[in-house]
């Protein structure tokens, strides 16, 4: 029996992956919470239209289009560590200034809109950061299973964030649940500030410039056969999502006739299928192999984003479920399978830079996704809108089935620190 455990625990054994772990946590359960709450205020108390509504998700993703690029070149000449801390910390401050603003009867659109883009700036340090910190904390071959713990966290933060937050808005208010996830950030920085080990720092150049550092990572990504299927494919996956995104909370409230708890727990139902991607992906990738998975994965997130259009009220209340059950499965899967990949394939010292070049890619997207969905739900309507982003989304897939992904082995390119080669055809 312990050995069971002990095999269960895995990387959890480990301190300092543990308060990188329950740090990330704690972080995704807070942000989960309060991600019904920013377009909920905006949209209900606020009276947003479903422009401004959108213009609000595209703030609070436009980070990734500024700073992208700029952020990966900069992190792989730093430490990460101290940069996740300060983006906690940061981001805390910003999100509090919500329920005061709030409390004092002072907040408005423009406040959301720079609360929302201000955050969205820090949070691509975050996210550019820790995919670079975690092959810097453990070894190559625990990968996959660091990758699968935290994106655990992000279903289970899912389930339990999304019913969270709707209960929180529907009985306490929505101010109340961003200022739940003010503190999660508060409560991140302090696990990761408990993490013990020292983390090295890639060596430069002397008067190595920023610019030329950025070109190289996009030289390398751009001239990888399969690392560029996968930023193509996330490109046009994420535009689409976020079009999706972008109008989903004004569709749910203003054609469905939804509350803020009702939308909760339908979200929680339906998000289920993170955590068993989140279980799972590991056996799938063992006999799928990576690029079989990746290759099933995008069809099932187009297949889920095919059905949500057929949400109504009533029993029709069911595609929506389902509709999340698979995309949210598909996403998840994807994650994990194509950051592990990209960490194997990629050299050190452009872990970060690679890493910010997807984050520029899918959260970059974003609010250009955002701003189309808005745009052609002004003009046709909210359901013809999401039927277009279901066929944009099932149209992801062909960048890697164009790709090397269905008849080769991907070499780590003499990276990995074992030096052995990265199988991503079929074992």
């Amino acid at each position: 029996m312990p050995s069971l455990i002990t095999r269960r625990l895995g990387l959890l054994r480990d301190h300092d992956f543990r308060q990188l772990w329950v740090a990330d946590l704690v972080s995704q359960l807070g942000s989960r919470t309060a991600l019904l709450a920013v377009p909920f205020l905006a949209v209900v108390t606020l009276h947003a239209s479903t422009f401004q509504a959108s213009l609000l998700t595209a703030a609070g993703t436009a980070g990734s289009l500024l700073f992208g690029l700029h952020a990966g070149a900069w992190l792989d000449r730093v430490r990460a560590r101290p940069v996740l801390i300060v983006a906690d910390l940061a981001r805390t401050a910003l999100l509090l200034s919500i329920p005061a603003a709030s409390l004092l009867g002072a907040l408005t659109l423009t406040q959301l809109y720079v609360v929302a883009l201000a955050s969205s700036v820090l949070t691509v340090f975050f996210n550019v950061g820790q995919p670079a910190y975690l092959p810097r904390l453990v070894n190559y071959k625990d990968l996959v299973e660091g990758n699968t713990k935290l994106a655990t966290n992000a279903s289970v933060a899912a389930l339990a964030g999304a019913a969270l937050g709707g209960f929180v808005i529907q009985v306490l208010s929505a101010p109340v649940a961003i200022a739940v996830d003010a503190a999660s950030y508060l409560l991140s920085a302090a696990g990761l500030g408990r993490i013990k080990a020292v983390e090295p720092v890639q060596r430069r150049s002397p008067g190595a410039a920023l610019h030329g550092e950025i070109g190289e990572g996009l030289r390398f990504v751009a001239g990888h056969p399969v690392l560029r299927a996968m930023a193509l494919s996330t490109a046009l996956l994420v535009l689409f999502q976020g079009a999706n995104s972008g109008i989903m909370i004004v569709f749910l409230v203003r054609e469905v006739h939804l509350g803020a708890g009702v939308i909760g727990v339908l979200s929680t139902v339906g998000l289920l299928g993170a955590l068993v991607a989140a279980a799972t992906t590991g056996r799938l990738a063992a006999r799928l192999g990576e690029a079989g998975t990746m290759l099933v994965a995008a069809a099932a997130v187009g297949a889920g984003f095919l059905l949500y259009p057929l949400t109504a009220p009533g029993w029709a209340l069911g595609w929506f479920v389902a509709a999340n059950l698979l995309a949210s499965f598909a996403i998840i899967t994807a994650n994990i399978v194509q950051t592990s990949c990209r960490q194997r394939l990629c050299p050190a010292g452009l872990q970060a830079r690679a890493s910010s070049i997807m984050t520029m890619v899918s959260w970059g997207m974003l609010p250009l996704g955002s701003l189309l969905g808005g745009a052609l739900a002004s003009v046709f309507g909210l359901r013809a809108t999401l039927t277009v982003d279901g066929i944009g989304v099932a149209l992801s897939i062909l960048p890697l089935l164009l790709s090397p992904l269905r008849t080769m082995r991907a070499q780590n390119s003499g990276t990995d620190k074992q030096n052995q080669e990265t199988s991503l055809g079929s074992h």
